[in-house]
């Protein structure tokens, strides 16, 4: 055949093959069978399956070694973590105790939880983690406290935590206190007998009669037990702010307004000595317990410090801005502590006659203080607060927070008292009387005093207070010109009067 004719028989064949392709695609789709559709999708979701698990078994490792430090940089790694470990974290290689001991106990809590497969291959450590355990560790005891800068003080306010601080620790939940049940207070007597405000009072130490000075310029001493008038003093020609009774000495010392310093002879019961020197009134004296000291407070914002028997000022305690209220004396250092109305209180050193520590937390004028008579603490009031404190270095513990405010009754505190039961009183000039726990700062009872027949309502102030030897009277002198005498409930229980007691969440720390 010629090649033209060939070539043409080949493109008909190839244009009818197109024509039959057009007509089949012009024809109705065939019907394919939805079983045949599903096992074909059923195959290929295995064969996606098996692949995805031949991958992962074959890439896995390769997938955990991504983030482990290729072997030939394991010796430059090593000394560049363990160079900068050195200089930067050598000082804080070791927690502190505390904290090692809670992370221990967290570890053990989720071990007993959920204890991981032994084939778990996420315990693979990486290359630092190796490096950080093969660092030699320095050797420390279990009071380790590497992570304290500061230096650990003697009153822990948290007895779980071992002692010393942990200022990068946070600290436990500061637990309140359950104060101790004590038995209520009544009234047991009513002295009069002062024409003026009972300014003073002080039991001697016998605890067979106690002694009261009043703005009528009296000094009146009274039987403790009958409540009888025994003598009368006079020589002052102010009120009479100030009485001590000498535990060594058969001597009575009085101050008043009338800037007079007197030492009375209760033998002979007249004034024996006069010390000259403040500028204003005397509103507070202390007589030290083991020297021959006499300490003086008044207007004149100084503190004088007498030698009783030759009556000359051994030092004048000197510092405060206001009126120094109330002056204490103890045996051990700080041997003299005072209160002012510049809210500040003062602890001094006897032997330089200067002071040691200054206390600034009070805001408002400090008119009273008391010290305990066993422990090594004392307390102070303020229209503010009434705050306790421990010796030596004064340092701050607790607030002593009533129902009826921060002082108990609403009123400013003019007198304090404690005994060794641990039971503190406080008299406000409203008439209002607190009875406080001492370990726990609890007001157990509040009473408000009741004013003589005649006298105004506004007279229920109280001035002083003070308890007997043994702890189980109070004797408080107030503005209706009355002495009061407060005993213990005898028939009071606990279960007759139960523990009010609602521990508060929110506690002031300053």
């Amino acid at each position: 055949m010629p090649p033209k004719r060939a070539s043409r028989a080949k493109a008909s064949s190839k244009a009818e093959e197109s024509q039959d392709v057009a007509m089949a695609s012009d024809a109705p789709d065939a019907v394919v069978p939805d079983v045949a559709i599903d096992a074909d999708q059923g195959s290929l979701k295995s064969i996606l399956e098996k692949s995805a698990k031949r991958t992962r078994e074959l890439f896995a490792e390769d997938q955990e070694s991504l983030y482990i430090t290729p072997t030939e940089d394991q010796t430059s790694q090593r000394v560049k973590l363990q160079s900068k470990i050195y200089d930067e974290y050598k000082h804080v290689q070791v927690l502190p105790y505390p904290l090692q001991k809670r992370m221990e106990e967290q570890q053990k809590q989720k071990k007993a939880k959920s204890a991981p497969p032994s084939g778990d291959v996420s315990n693979v450590d990486s290359g630092v983690q190796k490096i950080l355990d093969g660092m030699p560790k320095k050797a420390s005891t279990q009071q380790s406290s590497a992570l304290v800068m500061h230096k650990p003080t003697i009153h822990n306010p948290f007895p779980d935590t071992p002692g010393g601080g942990s200022s990068l620790v946070r600290r436990p939940v500061a637990k309140a206190i359950r104060p101790e049940w004590h038995a209520p207070w009544k009234l047991m007597r009513v002295i009069s007998g002062h024409q003026g405000w009972v300014r003073s009072v002080a039991v001697e130490p016998g605890n067979t009669w106690f002694a009261t000075g009043a703005s009528d310029r009296i000094i009146k001493i009274w039987d403790l037990a009958s409540g009888r008038l025994k003598l009368s003093l006079t020589g002052h020609i102010g009120s009479v702010r100030g009485l001590a009774v000498s535990p060594r000495h058969p001597y009575l010392f009085s101050c008043g307004d009338d800037k007079m310093v007197k030492c009375w002879d209760l033998e002979t019961n007249k004034v024996i000595r006069h010390y000259h020197g403040h500028l204003s009134g005397v509103y507070a004296l202390a007589i030290h317990p083991t020297l021959d000291v006499l300490v003086t407070s008044g207007r004149d914002a100084t503190a004088r410090v007498w030698d009783m028997r030759t009556k000359q000022a051994v030092h004048v305690l000197s510092g405060h801005t206001g009126t120094v209220s109330s002056v204490k004396c103890q045996e051990a250092d700080p041997q003299v502590l005072t209160s002012s109305m510049d809210s500040t209180v003062r602890l001094w050193d006897l032997a330089a006659g200067k002071t040691m520590t200054t206390l600034t937390h009070h805001k408002k004028s400090v008119r009273a203080m008391t010290l305990h008579p066993t422990e090594f603490t004392f307390a102070t009031a303020s229209p503010d607060n009434i705050k306790q404190w421990k010796c030596p270095e004064g340092q701050f513990m607790r607030n002593f927070e009533g129902p009826g405010g921060a002082t108990g009754g609403g009123g400013i505190v003019n007198a304090m008292a404690v005994n060794a039961d641990n039971v503190m009183f406080t008299g406000a000039d409203n008439g209002a009387l607190g009875f406080w726990d001492w370990k726990s700062g609890h007001q157990f009872q509040r009473l408000d005093s009741l004013v003589q027949p005649g006298s105004l309502e506004s007279e229920a102030g109280i001035f002083c207070a003070e308890f007997d030897k043994t702890g189980l009277r109070l004797i408080t002198g107030e503005a209706d010109k009355t002495i009061k005498i407060w005993k213990e409930d005898d028939e009071a229980t606990p279960e007759t009067h139960p523990l009010d007691w609602k521990p508060s969440l929110m506690r002031k720390r300053y």
